[in-house]
């Protein structure tokens, strides 16, 4: 009888040392600012990658508001996940006041949390742990730097942006003013041109797609009929190039003035769809992100940071890639 009772407590120990020993499985949310989107897919695939080079350590949960997403959903979307008791969250911010609001909560419930692509407010940067993606003032200067290359002398001017509340493309925005205007405004989104540098923003600019690409479309349309010797059009994100067919229809009647650089369309994000467009001379530039490497990256230091590692830098950056016509088959990091 004792023999037997020795081999089970025997067996139910080297059970639980099993088990203790077992790596833990984290759930891990990579919450974008929309769904379907090609940009946020990238960061979905590298989300995807990291679960599977964790071998079952990391579970990478992607979900976002719908095709068009909107700040409260995704705000809703994050208190949900704070309920549910998740090991860690990674958001790209579409409102970056109101997404405090479900941060705190993280923050009191002890999940950590890193932000990507895009960041909170200054004043809200402690409820994260580090943010992780581009620097998105050198996105917007970038884009202006290719602008001024293609006119030298200035010019009439449209910014296309996101969500008016978006943090990183109101940083982009900060960016192509500052750089065009020669001078260094106090916040994003900048000052507006008003003829510093012979640069002067258009009536009715800058235009907020809120990430609905058909919209982004209809108002590049509608601002070239209006203002058909505008100078430049620079959108802040892929919005009007990730619906191509559409894209395309859109900017043909203005082929000839991109090819003789009457009109300098740059615009950001370097996704194949959109290199291809800039190859057929839809734009002459395109300054682009990683999104894949921050999908990645974001898992990993999650997981690092629950396996009691040190947290990433604040900021990590991703890079940047500058792309023209001339450099299209070598400009983006492989």
């Amino acid at each position: 009888m004792k023999k037997h009772l020795l081999t089970a407590a025997v067996a139910l120990g080297a059970m639980v040392l099993a088990v203790s020993g077992a790596q833990a499985k984290y759930t891990f949310a990579l919450v974008p600012k929309n769904m379907n989107n090609p940009f946020f897919d990238q960061a979905r695939d590298g989300c995807k990658k990291a679960e599977a080079e964790s071998k079952g350590a990391v579970e990478c949960m992607y979900i976002g508001p719908g095709e068009h997403g909107g700040g409260d959903e995704q705000v809703q979307i994050v208190q949900d996940l704070v309920a549910k008791k998740v090991d860690g969250i990674a958001v790209s911010p579409s409102n970056a006041a109101a997404m405090a609001v479900a941060l705190q909560a993280a923050k009191d419930a002890g999940i950590p949390v890193l932000t990507w692509d895009s960041d909170l407010l200054p004043e809200n940067k402690d409820l994260r742990v580090a943010y992780i993606g581009t620097h998105n003032y050198e996105i917007g200067e970038n884009l202006a730097k290719l602008v001024m290359q293609i006119k030298p002398k200035g010019g009439t001017i449209c910014i296309q942006s996101g969500g008016a509340a978006a943090a990183n493309h109101n940083e982009r925005m900060q960016g192509i003013r500052d750089t065009l205007s020669g001078t260094k405004s106090a916040a994003s989104p900048g000052d507006r041109l008003t003829g510093q540098n012979g640069w002067t923003e258009i009536e009715g600019c800058p235009l907020y797609t809120n990430d609905d690409f058909p919209l982004s479309v209809q108002q590049f349309e509608d601002i070239m009929a209006k203002n058909p010797n505008l100078d430049a059009f620079i959108p802040t994100g892929g919005f009007p190039q990730f619906i191509p067919d559409a894209n395309r229809a859109a900017v043909a009647p203005y082929k000839d003035k991109i090819a003789s650089k009457a009109l300098a369309l740059v615009v950001a994000d370097t996704l194949p769809v959109q290199i291809d467009q800039m190859k057929e001379g839809f734009s002459l530039g395109q300054v682009g992100q990683r999104p894949f490497e921050m999908g990645f990256k974001t898992m990993m230091a999650l997981k690092d940071m629950k396996d009691g590692k040190a947290p990433p830098a604040d900021p990590t950056y991703t890079g940047l890639d500058v792309c023209t016509p001339e450099t299209a088959d070598t400009c983006v990091a492989k």
